[in-house]
């Protein structure tokens, strides 16, 4: 996956990153992390790093192998998007994604377009440096997002 396994740490240090990402509610939380669940089981998780308005990045993971490839990040994205919005003060959403990560590239593509290619020496979260694609996601994208949505079929609710 091309994580740096320094920069991420053994368990008490996953555990202490994730824990303070725990919703408080609190308006100005820097992390929040939300669980993904499918048929009542944890599927994985997104984090949303916030640094300021306009420097926000997010990360997701399917953790569950057999769910892996299934479309779920494809159905979930523009509810996962929405929701980053509705629970912070953002006005601007990075994506970096790994060139080499087709799977997420292509269902990125959908939504979002690339802005750039370039080397990132300290991407956000736990990855190695390397070539990443950056896309950007502003407040005001997220109605076309889930217009988007609609025309790919894929249908949901928002609540």
């Amino acid at each position: 996956m091309g994580v740096d396994r320094e920069r991420l740490g053994g368990e008490a240090d996953i555990t202490k990153r994730l824990s303070v990402a725990i919703r408080t509610g609190e308006e100005n939380q820097k992390n929040i992390a939300l669980a993904i669940t499918l048929d009542e089981r944890v599927a994985g998780y997104t984090l949303l790093n916030r640094y300021s308005e306009e420097v926000n990045y997010s990360h997701w993971h399917i953790i569950s192998p057999e769910l892996r490839g299934k479309g779920i990040s494809t159905v979930l994205y523009p509810l996962r998007i929405k929701t980053y919005f509705d629970a912070a003060p953002i006005s601007r959403l990075i994506h970096q994604t790994r060139t080499r990560n087709v799977a997420v590239n292509r269902m990125l593509d959908k939504f979002v377009p690339v802005a750039e290619t370039v080397q990132i020496e300290n991407p956000d979260g736990v990855a190695m440096p390397g070539e990443f694609r950056v896309r950007y996601v502003r407040r005001e994208d997220v109605p076309a997002i889930l217009s988007r949505a609609r025309k790919l079929g894929i249908d949901f609710e928002l609540r």
